[in-house]
């Protein structure tokens, strides 16, 4: 029978599993569904089974892509669980997903310990305040070793693992483990068999007695209530330490660490039974903040009764309809109930009410706070906003999104297909906010920009598969910019033209050359889509050109620098004078001088000594000491001239200003080469010249 909250709030935990991509969280997340009797048949990551990866990418691809959302009840207990994505190209996907949990399990490989996201993810929940304990995974393995997992949980993310089991058994011979806390050893039998509970063998007993020692040194420094009684007594009680790690996990002053193996369905019962002994409830954390439109900041408590407030975390804008992921803080909700999105002011009628099973759901009558639910009937409501009561209104800060930094530009293979890429583009945009799409007002191209060549390469087959659209994904052209290096003097143009009627005449005389530092636009402005530099000045004296002439070639001047002579690329940081000119009485006009000074400046342009000039980027890295050399030699391959560099706290920043045609693929080689350590960010440095012998892409 499916389980259904009845739960107080007490009892009700909002948890997240998070890891380093192949740690084995969905399968951590597989077996709790299976145990609690949410789902009758255990689900396998390496054969597409998974309730949680439910994409067919994530099943192909074998990794978490997209937060899936379960719920299951244990111990009276009721559970939303949010298995996140472990791979660095969908940090943001899980930063939203951090802002809405109370608690977390992190996963540890008992090989590889702390791994590079699993780091990333573990500062992530720093910066949320959200509690963690900790599991150490796969002791099955040839080479587990759980000592060498918590030094790594030690030392790479600085804080103090507080370790209440011990393995039984060693690799293929692991069996189960013994709980320090209560001195007990829980055994799984081979066949992967229920859990039997027993004392701890007597070949593990002094081991046991000692771990169980130095556990308690550890709480007891660390809580005065743990101190008093060891300071009192032989040893602490059970009932002593259970609350000291229950206060010192949602503190944050240390993480408690347990161990076992899920694929083995070895140590998730305990696993269960210390998330909720030991992380929090919606009434165990602080009230949520947030702005009141109009001035001021209030509070809402984890309370059904207060007014209702909830955050959309996720959307899924499906073909068949809009499902909007929320987390209600506080209050009660029911279909049909009009809420108001109060960043935005308009207001929104819920029509159902989802509990989610990842892809399936199930439909309720209300929601109250402390749920995690998905609803329907709210058609704009994006991620980050906050749904609440019209007569109390509240803003919540939403997850923040990092910048993009990959970008490819897209295009349908049809160009009938054009309207319905740009509604997909945008409906993953809505789903994804770390997904960004521009149109470059210089290419024309469709620019898709995202957190890794991984998310984009996931974005790009959702087109295929879910929108049934056909698209080539490329490189995006770069914005290149021509600008004289050597200018020309005393170029004379003559434009006549006699075709019957009334003729044109114009005389001009220019000189061209580049736009010096510190140059003003005079009667110049942007040219041609160019971001600077168009200075013009008229030296004619004795009237020979008058001033709405010289305006008129002006003008044309401008028109001209739309292409340049080497690429037709835009020409930028130009001066232009006239320095003298003649009319005709008859056949001068605004448009003849305006026609003569464009076909004057691109003759002249031609004569000039030209360069390319190409976007370059600064560019700041910050990657661990031990590879800084070959993050410098990469950037120099890169045509990259390093700036500075700094070190901060045992990694060093390294800024550089690297062209942009160069930048492309950099993310993925910066965490191959520092092993997903590394991260960087970038801004636009203007404009330099393309050194000879290099292409122009």
């Amino acid at each position: 029978m499916r389980a259904v909250r009845t739960n107080a709030l007490s009892l009700v935990r909002n948890l997240g599993i998070l890891a380093h991509v192949d740690a084995g969280k969905t399968t951590v997340t597989e077996r709790i569904l299976h145990l609690t009797g949410a789902t009758h048949r255990r689900g396998e990551v390496h054969d597409g089974t998974t309730v949680t990866d439910f994409d067919a990418q994530e099943r192909e691809r074998g990794i978490t892509i997209f937060a899936a959302a379960v719920s299951c009840a244990w111990d009276g207990h009721w559970i939303n669980v949010i298995d996140t994505p472990g791979h660095v190209d969908f940090a943001d996907e899980v930063e939203r997903s951090l802002r809405v949990l109370d608690g977390a399990v992190a996963v540890f490989d008992a090989v590889a310990g702390v791994e590079p996201q699993s780091e990333s993810v573990w500062r992530q929940a720093d910066r949320h305040g959200v509690p963690r304990i900790a599991f150490v995974n796969k002791l099955d393995r040839a080479g587990a070793d759980l000592d060498a997992a918590v030094d790594s949980i030690r030392e790479r993310l600085g804080t103090v693992p507080l370790v209440v089991q011990m393995p039984v058994g060693r690799e293929d011979g692991f069996t189960g483990v013994v709980d320090l806390v209560r001195m007990r050893a829980l055994l799984w039998p081979a066949g992967d068999g229920e859990l039997t509970e027993g004392p701890v063998p007597q070949e593990l007993r002094d081991e046991a007695l000692r771990r169980r020692r130095v556990l308690e040194e550890t709480v007891a420094g660390l809580h005065p209530a743990a101190l008093e009684e060891f300071c009192d007594g032989p040893e602490i009680s059970a009932a002593t330490l259970t609350a000291a790690l229950r206060d010192v996990t949602r503190t944050g002053e240390g993480v408690v660490v347990l161990c076992g193996s899920a694929y083995r369905n070895r140590g998730v019962e305990p696993l269960l039974d210390a998330a909720v002994a030991y992380l929090p409830s919606p009434l165990d954390v602080p009230a949520v903040r947030g702005d009141v439109p109009g001035g001021g900041t209030a509070e809402r408590a984890a309370d059904p009764e207060a007014p209702f407030t909830a955050l959309v975390f996720k959307v899924h804008a499906a073909p068949t309809g809009r499902l909007t992921f929320l987390r209600v803080y506080a209050g009660t909700v029911g279909k049909g109930t009009a809420v108001l999105d109060a960043g935005s002011g308009r207001t929104e009628r819920i029509a159902r009410i989802l509990r989610v099973q990842a892809d399936r759901h199930r439909e309720v009558e209300r929601a109250v706070a402390g749920d995690i639910v998905a609803v329907v009937g709210v058609k704009a409501a994006r991620a980050g906003a906050t749904l609440c009561a019209p007569g109390a209104p509240l803003v919540l800060e939403p997850a923040t999104s990092a910048a993009p930094v990959v970008s490819v530009a897209v295009e349908a293979v049809r160009s009938t297909d054009t309207g319905r890429l740009a509604t997909a583009l945008a409906r993953l945009a809505e789903e994804d906010p770390s997904l960004t799409v521009r149109t470059d007002g210089e290419t024309g191209q469709t620019v898709l920009s995202g957190m890794g060549e991984l998310h984009l390469e996931v974005a790009a087959e959702q087109l295929r598969r879910d929108h049934g659209l056909e698209v080539s994904v490329g490189r995006p052209r770069v914005a290149y910019r021509e600008t004289v290096v050597r200018g020309v003097t005393g170029h004379v143009h003559r434009h006549v033209k006699q075709d019957g009627g009334a003729g044109q005449f114009a005389h001009v005389v220019l000189d061209v050359g580049p736009l010096g530092d510190g140059a003003g636009k005079d009667g110049g402005g942007e040219a041609g889509g160019g971001e600077e530099g168009f200075a013009f000045t008229s030296a004619v004296v004795g009237g020979r050109v008058p001033a709405e002439y010289a305006r008129a070639v002006a003008a044309g001047c401008r028109d001209a620098l739309a292409e340049g002579p080497l690429g037709g690329h835009p020409v930028t940081g130009v001066r232009v004078t006239l320095t003298d000119g003649a009319t005709h009485s008859k056949d001068s006009s605004e448009m003849a001088f305006r026609t003569a000074g464009r076909n004057a400046l691109r003759e002249a342009l031609r004569a000039c000594a030209m360069t390319v000039l190409e976007p370059v980027a600064e560019v700041t890295v910050t990657v661990p000491e031990d590879a800084v050399g070959a993050v410098l030699g990469d950037l120099a391959a890169r045509r990259g001239r390093v700036s500075g560099s700094s070190v901060r706290g045992g990694t060093s920043v390294v800024t550089a200003t690297v062209p942009l045609a160069e930048l492309f693929g950099y993310a993925s080689r910066l965490r191959g080469r520092t092993r997903g350590r590394g991260t960087f960010t970038s801004r636009p440095a203007g404009y330099a010249p393309v050194p000879a012998g290099v292409p122009v892409r």
